[in-house]
């Protein structure tokens, strides 16, 4: 009896939620149905960059109006054939293709290649420094743009392989992704230090990289997400983010974005995948909102194709996925409403699940008292390595493997929070 009691105590209130996902094809205004990339907008998040083969469109989600912008019109593209766009905070657009990358001012376009900086022409990835510095990945390298002048890195500093995608920590250390070396952290001109499968990464073929707001690097791979936490120790493995029918398990990551980078933290993680040898993808998430667990959608949900090509993410009145397939762009918009209904809710985020040995604990307001219970409800004694109002760090590496129960109790509220230590 005494355990039923334990487990009606615990029964933490969950979120539903729902999604309505619009579509958009050639018959709705697209150039071409097959979408390589998509970005969101920085300056104004109703704005959609779209890359397609035959050109660049900015889709005006708000007046429905649709921009195209091939060599045609704009002969200082670099090319027609766009394979990645990036958004940049001052409004400016990079996209990247297999003839260098181009700048976006909103009236003209640069280009840059091998001949006036690139370290390659064949750009697979743009990402921008906190510092608004421009880091371009090519099949050779890395090219950053600083200070009005390039910098180039390459073997035997980097994987022979190049570089697949960039991400910057809070230290503003540069952390890249390589098709077939792992990921490497760069914190100088000649510190380079690289992280592989030897570190528990799930494969050398890492094709994406973003870091979130505790310094967690989710890592995108061939066969699934890892996770690199703070310390470069520990490392979360998740590889059925998108499930598929049984024996199918793998789950190949096309690219990631995050919500913290909007602010919104709450909704987590996306992941778009695709799994080329089925045919099928999708995409998936995992935050708080979402219960804490992974969620996904696809063609069977109403996603406008099976060939997941990339996604990015926006925020309104509500999140949204914008997300590229073969056969046209989905928005799915998310509803996340609490089954409880409350008035106040404690924004608790805890991380990593499962746990392995440390536990972050970040509350949007004050914690007042942390008690952990095991699964027949005796309280059991934790060390805090981090101890703030708002944020802890648990040593939970001396536990026993099993089902925890985590009461955390702020001014207005508490939360009671199931945790899986493995």
């Amino acid at each position: 009896m005494k355990y039923i009691n334990v487990f009606i105590f615990f029964f933490y209130s969950l979120n539903i939620i729902s999604q309505t996902i619009t579509n958009y094809t050639e018959a709705n205004g697209l150039i071409s149905d097959f979408v390589e990339c998509i970005a969101v907008d920085k300056i104004n998040p109703s704005i959609i960059w779209i890359g397609t083969s035959i050109g660049l469109q900015k889709f005006d989600e708000a007046n429905l109006t649709w921009t195209t912008y091939t060599q045609a019109n704009y002969p200082n593209m670099p090319s027609d054939n766009i394979k990645v766009i990036a958004t940049m905070k001052n409004g400016d657009v990079w996209i990247g293709t297999d003839y260098g990358a181009g700048k976006f001012d909103g009236i003209n376009w640069i280009t840059y290649d091998n001949n006036n900086g690139l370290i390659n022409n064949q750009v697979r990835s743009i990402d921008e420094h906190p510092d608004g510095d421009v880091f371009i990945g090519t099949i050779s390298g890395l090219s950053y743009f600083s200070s009005s002048s390039w910098i180039s890195v390459g073997a035997p500093n980097l994987h022979w392989s190049g570089v697949n995608a960039t991400a910057f920590d809070s230290n503003g250390d540069v952390w890249i992704s390589s098709p077939l070396g792992g990921i490497t952290h760069f914190d100088g001109p000649s510190n380079f230090i690289t992280y592989d499968t030897s570190n528990g990464i799930l494969s050398q073929n890492v094709t994406d990289l973003i870091i979130d707001e505790y310094d967690n690097k989710w890592i995108g791979t061939g066969g699934g997400l890892s996770i690199l936490d703070s310390t470069n120790l520990v490392v979360t493995n998740y590889t059925r983010m998108y499930v598929l029918p049984p024996p199918d398990t793998l789950n190949p990551v096309v690219n990631l974005a995050s919500f913290s980078d909007l602010d919104e933290s709450l909704y987590g993680v996306w992941a778009s995948i695709y799994v080329g040898y089925l045919g099928v993808g999708g995409v998936a998430g995992y935050g708080y909102n979402m219960n804490q667990q992974w969620i996904d959608f696809d063609v069977s949900d109403g996603l406008a194709g099976l060939n997941v090509r990339g996604l990015d993410l926006s925020y309104d009145s509500s999140p949204n996925i914008w997300v590229a397939t073969s056969t046209g762009i989905s928005k799915i918009s998310l509803t996340v409403t609490n089954i409880n209904d409350i008035n106040h809710v404690n924004k608790v985020k805890l991380y990593p699940l499962p746990i392995k040995s440390f536990l972050n604990i970040s509350s949007s307001e004050k914690i007042e008292k942390l008690t952990l219970y095991n699964n027949l409800g005796a309280i059991t004694s934790f060390k805090k390595l981090v101890n703030s109002s708002r944020n802890y760090k648990l040593d939970l590496s001396s536990f026993s493997s099993g089902i925890y129960y985590l009461s955390i109790q702020g001014k207005k509220s508490i939360e009671n929070r199931k945790i899986i230590i493995e």
